[in-house]
């Protein structure tokens, strides 16, 4: 990693502390310090893969990688409007005031983790190299484990109507996982 690029790592560490610190930890939502350690995942994955987005693009790993990171958009964008149309949203998109069963949330909990998941993977298979690989393997744990700690915190706020869309919803891939 050059200067430059280790520069981008320390200011672009901070501002995921400092956001982290002041969208998620300052509300008493703790699964942000596991989601902080996904985006600083994708954050070292896009500083040391940078240099071969458009290496050898017909390769199987970077068709997939493609694949990957262009479907990651659609259940971000599904899930933030999603959350912004029916769960009535305080302050910051994600601390909804009504539990949302619409939508993409009618098939999958966490939909925003599963577009983290897809475009940390897309990152990694620009340059599936060890290091690479074993950074798409902590992004893929750190927003499991969010996405666990998330659950908890749900069930406290909704209850038994939170259990039972957990039962009729899978947590990341409609009618698998």
């Amino acid at each position: 990693m050059n200067l430059i690029e280790l520069a981008l790592l320390l200011v672009g560490t901070g501002a995921l502390l400092v956001v982290s610190w002041r969208v998620s930890l300052k509300a008493g939502r703790l699964h942000g310090i596991y989601r902080f350690f996904s985006f600083e995942s994708i954050l070292i994955l896009g500083l040391l893969n940078w240099r071969y987005w458009f290496v050898d693009p017909f390769s199987e790993h970077q068709i997939l990688s493609w694949i990957l990171l262009v479907g990651s958009i659609f259940p971000a964008v599904l899930g933030y409007r999603t959350l912004q149309a029916f769960g009535q949203p305080q302050k910051q998109f994600e601390n909804t005031q009504s539990l949302v069963r619409n939508g993409i949330y009618r098939y999958i909990r966490h939909p925003m983790y599963l577009s983290l998941m897809l475009l940390g993977t897309g990152v990694c298979l620009k340059d599936p190299s060890s290091i690479s690989v074993v950074l798409g393997v902590i992004n893929i744990g750190a927003l499991v484990a969010t996405a666990l700690k998330e659950e908890t915190e749900m069930l406290g706020k909704f209850g038994s109507d939170y259990m039972t869309y957990m039962n009729q919803s899978k947590m990341f891939i409609p009618y698998v996982i």
